[in-house]
């Protein structure tokens, strides 16, 4: 039984430049309304989108531009995750995965040391029992997408999503708040933080574990 650490991260974005020149984007795409191109400059992007998106409203200019996280985490969050429609999603396939013959299944444990250790076993003891019975079913020739039936939600899953910064921002504003699952704070909050040190401004007001409430007020 092999169990892993869940994480999320962007893949196109290296570093803080990288992110300027998202914003940089967007700055054109918004001046050809009013045909400024040609008074945009190398560091206007600040200047402008402070005026025009934070100060005036107009976020949909931030959809200009969008970004891919690659993240691992357990089916379970993927089922939540998959909810916010607008979007693009590539997800590793239980139908098509043989996990017997083209790599071994990982798992997410929701648990850490400090729980109860007889929850611990319990919970070692399910998930030892499913991966030996989609074993046995897999040796004894059902098909993998009917053997994955077994699995339980913290079947470790690899998901690539692409939003536009708009979006993203949204989903920030959804799931870094303290309704939001455990797991999936777990990954949201670092990649929050990932996105603020790399896109500047779009994202400096989310702050992790307000309500969803106070995030609703939020402009988005």
């Amino acid at each position: 039984m092999q169990i892993i650490e869940p994480y999320a991260r962007m893949i196109d974005i290296h570093e803080r430049e990288d992110g300027i020149k998202l914003l940089r984007k967007i700055e054109w795409c918004a001046r050809i309304s009013h045909a400024s191109e040609d008074s945009q400059t190398p560091d206007s992007w600040k200047r402008f989108l402070t005026s025009v998106v934070l100060n005036h409203g107009d976020w949909s200019v931030t959809e200009h531009s969008s970004v891919t996280v690659d993240a691992v985490v357990d089916r379970g969050i993927t089922h939540e995750w998959v909810r916010h429609r607008i979007g693009a999603y590539t997800q590793s396939s239980t139908r098509f995965i043989n996990y017997v013959k083209k790599m071994s299944p990982s798992f997410i444990c929701p648990f850490d040391g400090h729980d109860d250790p007889n929850v611990l076993d319990v919970w070692n003891a399910a998930i030892s029992e499913s991966e030996l019975s989609y074993k046995k079913m897999v040796d004894s020739g059902v098909p993998p997408q009917l053997a994955r039936s077994v699995f339980p939600n913290a079947l470790a899953s690899r998901l690539v999503v692409t939003y536009n910064l708009r979006n993203w921002r949204h989903f920030f504003l959804m799931r870094t708040t303290k309704e939001t699952h455990p797991q999936m704070r777990q990954i949201t909050i670092p990649l929050l933080v990932e996105f603020k040190e790399k896109i500047p401004l779009l994202y400096d007001d989310i702050e992790p574990e307000e309500t969803q409430k106070e995030n609703l007020k939020k402009p988005r």
